[in-house]
């Protein structure tokens, strides 16, 4: 099988050809057989000028047995938008000196790790500005149910000033790795017997680590069950690290956001496992010190206004203190709150919405019996309620707003899907979800279906998940019990996550 493909391998000797009679083949960058990767160009018409445009193309001979699987990865990497990620232009069917080649144009990079290796290792502070951009692209690529699957230094690139990882080899976790390819140290053992998964990545992961930082990757014996020899000279969390990537057993290794946490151990706490919820903590906890702080100064106003005022005005303060109440609706400024039934903080962060929202508007409505026994007071405190406390919650969300949902009487608990950050991030525009509910006599739910999945699975499941654990008060036909059908419209944003119910039935 491997001297048939030998046979029909990709030749350096190509240069000066054109692949698809479009993309001239200008100079040889590498490949490992049976395949090939060039300098070409191309236009790109939605470009001003029509310019051409510098790319790499990959040229890989028909005759590889995973050739349908190529093209499906090639076709789904089109799709693919994220900064650390190089962008796949386009794919294809060629034939150069009577081979049949498929091919791939993708991003072009200024410098490719490899390339640097040859004459030196990357420093530890190099190293981590490498694992950063990396992190970040494989846990998208995790998030959205694909692998990277060939991750090693000669896939890492530079492309201006960002780090970016090659995705021509991209694919969906469970894919088979073909049989007839050629397998290295970075690839991780169980992808000769099995399907790859995203531990798979993690051991691509720890063997890089030790090429760019040794410029050798690391000694293993692939027929042997001894794990792979991380060097004792490796400084710092990275050898340790390197380790936990490489064991034989993939439920044994580390995680990217373990390894994240060990980089910068001051943005991770070591509890991890409350990671997803402490977020939404802090958002709810800062509006909250901002209004506590707000009505500690305006109860400061009313002692003083209280002692000041009385000797001047005390034949008065007891008819205007009856007239107060009918003329102040000093509650007004809850209104506020109240009206703003769009986001409130995470309510998955709380098992009962309802009195979650009874905590936001408090702050304001408490103050509105202070001013009573005073004539002046009240319009005082009126103001700072409406916009000292409110204010505090749009500076709260500074950082990815908190994920919420409309507030409604009839929803008892309401939970949000539990979105990795590193996901929300990669979104651009709105990615939106609509799951349809249906719920029984007592407010349980009883099934849940997907009515739209939006563009990502991964995003459909976590709504649909979420969406069975919802709760809502009994609806009544007649006087008695009845069930009732929902749509939940899951509305997923870099900045956060949406959610708009609505009773569709009865």
């Amino acid at each position: 099988m491997i001297e048939a493909m030998s046979t029909a391998a990709v030749s350096r000797e190509w240069v000066g050809r054109f692949a698809d009679g479009r993309f001239p083949l200008l100079r040889w960058l590498g490949g490992s057989q049976p395949s090939g990767v060039f300098l070409t160009e191309f236009t790109d018409h939605t470009d001003q000028g029509d310019q051409p445009r510098r790319a790499v193309i990959k040229l890989v001979p028909a005759e590889v047995e995973d050739f349908d699987a190529r093209a499906a990865a090639w076709q789904a990497a089109t799709t693919l938008s994220h900064p650390n990620l190089m962008k796949v232009y386009t794919h294809g069917q060629c034939e150069i000196d009577d081979v049949q080649c498929l091919y791939v144009v993708t991003e072009f990079a200024d410098e490719v790790l490899a390339e640097i290796l040859f004459e030196r290792p990357l420093t530890t502070k190099e190293t981590r500005d490498m694992l950063g951009p990396a992190l970040d692209a494989l846990s998208w690529l995790h998030a959205n149910g694909l692998v990277h699957g060939r991750l090693n230094p000669s896939n890492i690139m530079a492309a201006g000033d960002s780090l970016k990882l090659t995705t021509y080899g991209v694919c969906s976790v469970g894919a088979a790795v073909a049989s007839g390819s050629t397998r290295t140290v970075c690839d991780a053992p169980e992808t000769e017997f099995g399907p790859i998964a995203p531990a798979s990545d993690v051991w691509s992961l720890g063997a890089t680590l030790v090429e760019v930082l040794t410029k050798y990757p690391p000694q293993w014996n692939r027929g042997r069950a001894a794990e792979p020899t991380v060097p004792e000279s490796m400084p710092e969390p990275f050898a340790s690290i390197a380790r936990k990537c490489l064991r034989s057993d993939p439920a044994r290794r580390i995680t990217l956001d373990e390894i994240a946490a060990r980089l910068e151990p001051t943005k991770f706490p070591p509890r991890r496992p409350e990671k997803a919820t402490s977020p939404t903590r802090r958002r709810i906890a800062l509006p909250l010190a901002f209004g506590a702080v707000a009505l500690a100064g305006i109860g400061i106003l009313y002692v003083l206004a209280h002692r000041v005022r009385p000797p001047q005005t005390s034949p008065t303060p007891a008819p205007q203190a009856q007239n107060v109440p009918a003329a102040t609706p000093a509650p007004a400024p809850t209104a506020m709150p109240v009206a703003s039934p769009d986001p409130i903080p995470n309510s998955a962060a709380t098992a009962t919405p309802p009195p979650a929202s009874t905590s936001v508007t408090s702050p304001a409505s408490n103050p509105a019996p202070g001013p009573v026994p005073a004539a002046v007071p009240p319009p005082q405190p009126a103001k700072p309620p409406a916009a000292q406390p409110q204010p505090a919650q749009p500076q709260a969300t500074d950082n990815p707003a908190p994920a919420s949902a409309i507030v409604n009487p009839a929803i008892v608990n309401q939970i949000l899907p539990d979105v990795i950050p590193s996901a929300l991030k990669s979104i651009n525009g709105t990615v939106r979800v609509t799951v349809q509910l249906e719920v029984d006599a007592n407010g349980a739910v009883t099934g849940a279906t997907l009515q739209s999945p939006g563009s990502s699975q991964y995003f459909a499941n976590k709504a649909l998940e979420a969406s069975r654990h919802w709760k809502f008060k009994p609806a009544q036909t007649g006087g008695n019990p009845a069930p009732t059908s929902w749509t939940l419209e899951f509305q997923f944003k870099r900045n956060g996550i949406h959610v708009v119910p609505r009773q569709a039935a009865p």
